[in-house]
């Protein structure tokens, strides 16, 4: 069940990486709320997840998942560079979580 609580927290993680783009320094107010509710679910999740998962494990994986998810959806959302050298490295940090 961990695991799950502990994508859950990487999955809010995504969240408020790409809010805080819409919040647009703050100045907008219910991105920023969003955002800050993604924020505290993200890291309270990430916590009930370490209870019983080793911390340097918990910690790579919700780090992975922000990375890869945020990444990925800057490409998407907001046209940011596709580099090869972008891709393979989001390539290897997801062979790492696949691991």
């Amino acid at each position: 069940m961990n695991w799950f609580i502990l994508v859950a927290a990487g999955l809010f993680e995504i969240g408020w990486a790409i809010g805080l783009k819409y919040t647009e320094g703050f100045t907008k107010l219910w991105p920023t709320v969003g955002t800050v509710i993604s924020m505290i679910t993200s890291v309270l999740l990430l916590g009930l997840a370490m209870r019983t998962l080793p911390v340097g494990t918990a910690y790579a994986i919700w780090v992975g998942i922000g990375a890869i998810g945020t990444a990925t959806l800057g490409i998407v959302l907001f046209d940011e560079s596709t580099s090869v050298f972008k891709l393979v490295s989001l390539g290897l940090i997801l062979l790492v979580l696949l691991d």
